[in-house]
């Protein structure tokens, strides 16, 4: 019998191909995004320095109910806030190995109609 492929195994695959060529600063952090089944989370990384600058997650207590896709796009909306608040509008888009639809393109899209450029 055949074993389909773990789709996170291959996701990861993706991620690190992605993440060969993107890195973030302190000028223009990367804007990562992972996705559970339940929950997104974006953190925005200076991988120079290793450190976080910013993270949203629909754990947030700001962030409650609605669809996936809508909280998605408010953790993009918060994310991009507390960006814009630590002076940070540059940004590089890093989908985490996910294709751009769905939650990750809604993430996306709040986040740019919030301030970041990508």
């Amino acid at each position: 019998m055949i074993s389909k492929p773990d789709k996170n195994k291959t996701r990861q695959k993706r991620h690190q191909r992605v993440r060969k060529n993107i890195s973030g600063t302190a000028e223009c952090p990367r804007l990562n995004v992972f996705r559970s089944n339940t929950n997104i989370y974006a953190q925005l990384i200076d991988d120079v320095a290793g450190v976080t600058l910013a993270s949203a997650s629909t754990l947030d207590k700001e962030i409650s109910g609605g669809t996936k896709v809508e909280q998605a796009a408010a953790v993009g909306k918060l994310v991009a806030e507390r960006a814009v608040a630590n002076g940070n509008k540059k940004v590089v888009f890093d989908r985490g190995g996910y294709l751009y639809h769905g939650r990750v393109a809604a993430l996306a899209e709040a986040a740019r109609e919030n301030g970041l450029e990508f």
